[in-house]
């Protein structure tokens, strides 16, 4: 039973460490800029596909992401997505996803439906292969409308690989 159950793991732990695409849950606190907005508790889903590149210590590829916050502000977004590896457990990571914006109230409208969610992270590998992280994204029209007050979230996220 026990070399059944050490089998199993090891399967396991060498398919989770060949892992191709992730999905990253998110939970966080955005901090809106404008005096009037309502800084609240952040909810994200992320995916992330293979990546196209791949180097000794940085991969590239596509993704797509959704976060909502408490009173229903959302934004969807698809775009960029680099991991650089600093050791066998640490790395950063970051992204650029151009998207969708929804205010649900006018305290929380960011300037425009069009948004750019960029995003700045430091996570350690588990040893299932999965990954934990903390990031800080902000969301920004980039200018591209008279009003760019802009948001700013920090999250901790779980990488699950498969």
């Amino acid at each position: 039973m026990e070399k059944l159950l050490l089998g199993a793991v090891l399967t396991v732990s060498t398919f989770a460490a060949a892992q191709a695409q992730t999905v990253v849950f998110g939970a966080g606190y955005a901090d809106y800029s404008e005096d009037t907005s309502e800084d609240q508790g952040l909810i994200s889903l992320e995916y992330q596909h293979s990546p196209f590149h791949q180097a000794a210590r940085f991969s590239a590829g596509w993704g797509a992401a959704l976060s909502v916050d408490e009173r229903g502000n959302t934004h969807v977004g698809a775009g960029l997505v680099g991991l650089y590896s600093l050791n066998e457990r640490w790395f950063v990571e970051g992204s650029v996803m151009p998207g969708y914006y929804h205010a649900s109230d006018d305290k929380n409208d960011l300037g425009g439906d069009f948004q750019i969610r960029s995003l700045l992270g430091l996570g350690y590998s588990l040893n299932n292969g999965n990954r934990m992280s903390v990031a800080i994204t902000h969301k920004s029209n980039a200018s591209t409308n008279d009003e760019n007050p802009g948001v700013n979230a920090i999250l901790l996220r779980y990488h699950l690989g498969f």
